[in-house]
């Protein structure tokens, strides 16, 4: 069998942008973005989905990019560090990461970041951690109002797919809990 028979035509939606392809088949998403889009943001750490450092949000999902295929997002909205920010003006998010010291060498923070704003997203839906009480988690999940912060071990717990060798999770930690108490006050 020719390689040319695994080459497939695809349409990706990144950062807002439609990018038209020739992939291969088995091609991961990660690759796409750094080798064909020219996205770097996202770095191949360990490409195994044990580091986190590749994660982008997938439909405002967070997902690894190393063991995502490309041919997978055909038709989803794919979000990297580089569409994060806006004309306007840095995330909130990422401004929290500066203030609080979130990163120290910067390999991770494009995928904690991501990973950030999709647990974010999580925890706003009212979707429970391993550490979230039931009490707390069940009038979420039926619809009542959901809580307006997360404890520190519960923020770890919801981020631990993401790691980071210089061992900034202090700083990561809290500007995520000070973009959620912005929240809860606006």
């Amino acid at each position: 069998m020719e390689s040319t028979e695994l080459i497939r035509s695809i349409s990706l939606r990144v950062n807002g942008s439609i990018h038209e392809l020739e992939v291969e088949a088995r091609v991961s998403l990660l690759d796409v973005l750094r080798e064909r889009i020219g996205l770097t943001g996202s770095k191949k750490g360990c490409n195994q989905g044990a580091c986190g450092a590749c994660t982008v949000l997938v439909d405002g999902v967070r997902v690894n990019s190393c063991l995502t295929l490309a041919m997978q997002c055909e038709g989803l909205e794919v979000v990297t560090i580089e569409g994060v920010a806006t004309v306007e003006g840095l995330h909130p998010l990422q401004s929290a990461f500066i203030s609080h010291d979130g990163f120290q060498c910067g390999y991770c923070t494009a995928g904690q970041l991501c990973s950030a704003l999709g647990m974010i997203d999580e925890f706003r839906k009212g979707m429970p951690s391993a550490l979230t009480p039931f009490a707390v988690t069940a009038p979420s999940l039926a619809g009542g109002q959901p809580r307006n912060a997360l404890s520190d071990p519960e923020i770890r717990e919801r981020m631990s797919g993401n790691l980071c060798r210089c061992g900034a999770y202090g700083g990561i930690n809290a500007a995520i809990a000070a973009v959620l108490s912005q929240e809860a006050v606006s």
